[in-house]
């Protein structure tokens, strides 16, 4: 029997709208499984309570802490060198920075002995991410080579904007007035470039502009490299004040009060990223990862950690780390997983659908951590700085450190600010974990004889 016209359009109409259900629930399906984009955030010498999230009583950062707020605050973050260029080498390539004679130099710099820069032979964070289809991009503070032979090009980075250098003045965007060095000022790729600016709002305004750029068919990975809150101190009104200094390394300028300024440009344009990422409908399945590149320096707050950069005590290693994912991680989470800089390289290639236990990295995949999906992971993971014969171990809750001769176990977990020296108590973990030192450090490069280490005694009043 032939089907009346109106019971036919009632059948079709049925299947058009079960069509269009599953239809939406495989675009859905889809969607949230779609690589996430990333942005990886890290500043420069800021200190572990420097965040009000992270403690701080004195810098108002309303954006970072939202950033918490929205995801998860990591309370045993740890940056895998005391100076900046070695723990970018960590960072970059997912291994112990001691496995390349570049990432010796503590830190690289005008006194550096060799090589020009660093050498990986092998996958970095930015390359893994290239090979998962991820656009990627390094903008601001380099510090691991000069282009156009050690650049962010040559690192997997498709493109890059910013310092190839350790430090610049905030607006002349070099090391100084009669500067004539050859990896200073900005460069874009591997050509020097001008502009005018305060450098913490010129990288910001670079990610934004990717953020706006970006193709929905093709995610993106951004290394944002802010050089705040390093010296020299300068706020984003202190245009024409650079011939104030003798030089960019001159120590004797900067307040409590201009850091803290520093700090808060860098937080109010975080803020203008994340507006961006909002306004593109992106925010959802982008990871937003916000940590530092060691601890805090003379202005910087460490609370309730003693140390400072240069130092294997907690506050010269112990940095804030946050992450915020809204499509994986709930709101309001805090982790007490152990994590280290280089971690970020295998984490970030699982998070992207990449298989991170196939990489030969030395850091180890937390993402199951991040996500909840799995109990907090025991590490152990291993210091060493040149400067004052420091070494340490941190496995579980103790901490070995040797440093200027003495030998002390901490458990740091219950006791972070390092006062209560165990070594009497348990000589025999002493004993164990200096072990361990010392079989891992047979394991790495040794330090060539002219290799540069930061001495922190000569510009801190207090270390006498």
């Amino acid at each position: 029997m032939l089907e009346s016209p109106a019971r036919t359009c009632r059948f079709a109409g049925c299947v058009a709208i079960l069509l269009a259900c599953v239809m939406g629930k495989v675009a859905i399906a889809a969607n949230v499984a779609s690589p996430p984009n990333i942005i990886f955030i890290m500043a420069d010498d800021l200190g572990y309570a420097d965040l009000g999230v992270f403690g701080s009583h004195h810098i108002s950062t309303p954006n970072l802490d939202q950033l918490a707020r929205d995801g998860l605050k990591m309370t045993q973050g740890y940056a895998n060198s005391a100076v900046c260029s070695p723990s970018r080498a960590a960072l970059l390539t997912g291994k112990y920075q001691q496995r390349f004679l570049f990432g010796l130099e503590e830190p690289a710099g005008p006194k550096r002995a060799a090589p020009k820069g660093l050498q990986t032979g092998g996958a970095t964070i930015a390359s893994v991410l290239q090979e998962q289809g991820y656009y990627t991009a390094l903008i601001g503070k380099w510090h691991l080579g000069p282009p156009p032979d050690f650049g962010p090009n040559q690192q997997g980075y498709d493109y890059f904007y910013g310092l190839p250098g350790g430090a610049a003045d905030y607006f002349l965007h070099r090391a100084g007035q009669n500067s004539n060095s050859g990896v200073d000022g900005l460069y874009q790729n591997n050509l020097a470039v001008t502009r005018e600016g305060y450098l913490t709002r010129i990288f910001a305004d670079e990610t934004i502009d990717i953020i706006e750029r970006s193709d929905a068919q093709k995610p993106f990975f951004i290394s944002l490299h802010f050089n705040a809150p390093h010296w020299p101190w300068q706020g984003p009104h202190d245009e024409g004040k650079s011939s104030d200094r003798a030089s960019l390394w001159d120590k004797e300028s900067g307040t409590v009060e201009k850091y803290a300024e520093m700090v808060e440009s860098m937080d109010a344009n975080i803020g203008r990223i994340m507006a961006a990422l909002q306004e593109k409908g992106i925010a959802k399945n982008t990871i937003v990862i916000f940590t530092s590149d060691n601890g805090g320096e003379r202005f910087s707050d460490t609370w309730p950690l003693v140390g400072v950069k240069g130092e294997l005590l907690e506050g010269g290693i112990r940095v804030p780390v946050i992450v915020r994912w809204p499509a994986k991680i709930a709101p309001g989470q805090t982790s007490e997983q152990v994590i280290a800089s280089m971690d970020f390289a295998p984490t970030l290639l699982a998070a992207a659908g990449g298989k991170a236990e196939k990489r030969d990295f030395d850091g180890v995949n937390l993402l199951p951590q991040i996500i909840g999906d799995k109990k907090d992971r025991e590490r152990t993971l291993y210091w060493r700085f040149r400067s004052h014969d420091q070494a340490a171990v941190r496995r579980g809750d103790f901490k070995y450190l040797r440093i200027a001769g003495e030998e002390f176990l901490f458990n740091v977990a219950e006791e972070p600010r390092e006062r209560a020296n165990l070594k009497s108590r348990r000589p025999e973990l002493l004993d164990e974990l200096r072990g361990l030192y010392e079989n891992w450090d047979d394991s790495v490069l040794p330090y060539p004889d002219e290799s540069f280490s930061e001495d922190v005694t000569e510009g801190y009043v207090d270390r006498y």
